[in-house]
């Protein structure tokens, strides 16, 4: 059994979908843009809230009926409430998607406060633990895991969440998206966990739900196991496997991984 267990947030402990595609949704709404479902951010999750963000614009200043909403003046959003948002971290574009250059960075950077605006006070309306995820938390901080977070979520929001809702557990390090850091999968976060938790890379394993996730354990030199109840499906993880499947067993992008469909078999592979 592994010593120490650094868990993905979004997609793998709790579903946040519906709240970050309100929050952008509301961004958008201000400007007369087309709006997107949960089902279309499902796919732009995962790379921080200012890539989140620009990929909404992309996609909606590309659709037919953006129209002349595409040179709309932004309004001003609301204070920031429940949670603070003023640090959303300077290192959001590494290992995320290539932009474009379709968007301005003066329209990003003012949709991303309106986004800010909205979401510090409905960063919870929705969002919710996957069921079984207490519980395994707390089963496995029983038997003596140590347990961490490491997120691309901002890391004012990734505290809000994890303090809401899994407030039992001692969590080691709970480590997202800060200025001067690089974001996942970068394996700093890693290192940074490990040296928090004074334990080596053996004894270390990384759970998450996307390819992001998997790149960092194997950049990081640890174990991983993939989810397929998050934001990725498992045909997304497949993807990675059979992507790296022909390279030689010496060549440092091949990955290998386990994939569950339950956390009673995620806790299963963790347990034993």
């Amino acid at each position: 059994m592994k010593k120490l267990v650094i868990f993905d947030l979004d997609g793998t402990l709790v579903d946040s979908l519906e709240d970050l595609g309100a929050a952008v949704n509301y961004a958008l709404a201000l400007r007369g843009l087309p709006q997107h479902t949960d089902d279309e951010y499902r796919r732009m999750v995962g790379h921080g809230v200012r890539n989140l963000v620009r990929q909404a614009l992309e996609r909606s200043l590309a659709a037919p009926e953006a129209g002349a909403a595409s040179g709309a003046v932004s309004q001003a959003a609301p204070e920031a409430g429940a949670v603070s948002m003023a640090a959303i971290g300077a290192g959001d574009a590494a290992g995320s998607p290539a932009e474009t250059g379709t968007v301005s960075d003066e329209l990003i950077a003012e949709c991303l406060a309106d986004f800010k605006g909205y979401y510090s006070s409905h960063i919870d309306v929705h969002t919710h633990p996957y069921p079984g995820i207490p519980e395994l938390l707390g089963e496995l901080h029983r038997r003596g895991v140590l347990l961490a977070v490491a997120t691309n979520k901002f890391q004012s929001g990734a505290e809000h969440i994890v303090c809401e809702f899994f407030p039992g557990i001692p969590f080691v390090a709970i480590l997202g998206n800060r200025d001067g850091y690089p974001l996942k999968p970068s394996p700093e976060i890693v290192e940074e966990v490990l040296q928090q938790g004074r334990l080596s890379r053996e004894e270390a394993v990384l759970v998450g739900d996307s390819p992001t996730d998997m790149r960092t354990a194997h950049n990081g030199g640890i174990d991983s196991i993939a989810v397929s109840w998050g934001y990725r499906t498992r045909e997304d993880l497949l993807g990675v496997l059979d992507s790296s499947a022909n390279a030689a067993p010496s060549d440092n992008d091949r990955l290998s991984f386990p994939i569950v469909d339950s956390v009673s078999d995620l806790a299963s592979l963790l347990l034993n």
